[in-house]
């Protein structure tokens, strides 16, 4: 079993002088659901007006991002609206992401989707080394991932014991059993979302990297809120 190999130094497995590019998430997120890996219900608009009909749809509260395939890092440059609650305050939200556009962004527009609710937060990706080929990665996500540095790593191709073992592999194994009200993490989900990103590697040989952070646990079952996919330029 290949995956049963740990391999440590995933994260930074890309080499730097190879192009890569990156799709935006609306993109990235259409792309990992194609492979069973869930996704939060969301609209792509163009502007305002079209957002607070998005969001009506979709039911209130929702989030609101700036959405192009340069935008790789959206909280760190503000480009995230969350837990908006009428028509209004996302029309607001909506106008401010736009102005907030830069010539180097591109081509964007915006991505209504519904809030996931949930305490615990976990991520789990994929980046292709130069020597061993596709690894995974599943760990806490959220702010906390790279705080806390609780991530397992494996190679690719997995089966589903590779995947069940990265689970218990995790240091903060209380955060998969129930917790503050909230029921034990589905760990099918997690181990079928682990298979899914070493299909979607072995599928897409273009493919360089994927990051599915965070995975927010609502009601049990995780849900990917942003993903983010790599491609090789």
């Amino acid at each position: 079993m290949t995956g049963a190999v740990l391999l440590r130094g995933c994260r930074s497995s890309i080499p730097t002088l190879v192009a890569t590019r990156t799709l935006s998430e609306a993109d990235s997120a259409g792309l990992v659901a194609r492979y069973g890996i869930p996704t939060v219900a969301s609209r792509r608009v163009p502007g305002p007006e079209l957002a607070a009909t998005a969001a009506r749809e979709l039911g209130f509260p929702v989030v609101v991002k700036l959405n192009g395939d340069r935008i790789a890092h959206k909280s760190e440059r503000g480009l995230v609206r969350v837990g908006l609650s009428d028509d209004a305050a996302v029309e607001q939200a909506a106008g401010a992401l736009l102005a907030a556009a830069t010539p180097d962004d591109g081509a964007v527009d915006l991505l209504v989707a519904r809030m996931a609710r949930g305490a615990r937060e976990f991520v789990a990706g994929m980046s292709r080394d130069e020597h061993f080929g596709p690894c995974l990665m599943f760990g806490l996500g959220g702010v906390l991932t790279a705080a806390l540095g609780d991530a397992v790593f494996r190679l690719a191709p997995l089966d589903v014991s590779d995947a069940a073992d990265m689970l218990d592999e995790l240091r903060t194994q209380d955060l998969l059993g129930a917790f503050r009200g909230e029921p034990a993490v589905d760990r099918d989900a997690l181990v079928d979302i682990l298979l899914a990103l070493s299909q979607l590697a072995q599928d897409e040989p273009g493919l360089a990297a994927v990051d599915l952070n965070p995975l927010v646990i609502d009601d049990g079952a995780p849900v990917a809120v942003d993903a983010l996919v790599e491609l090789y330029a």
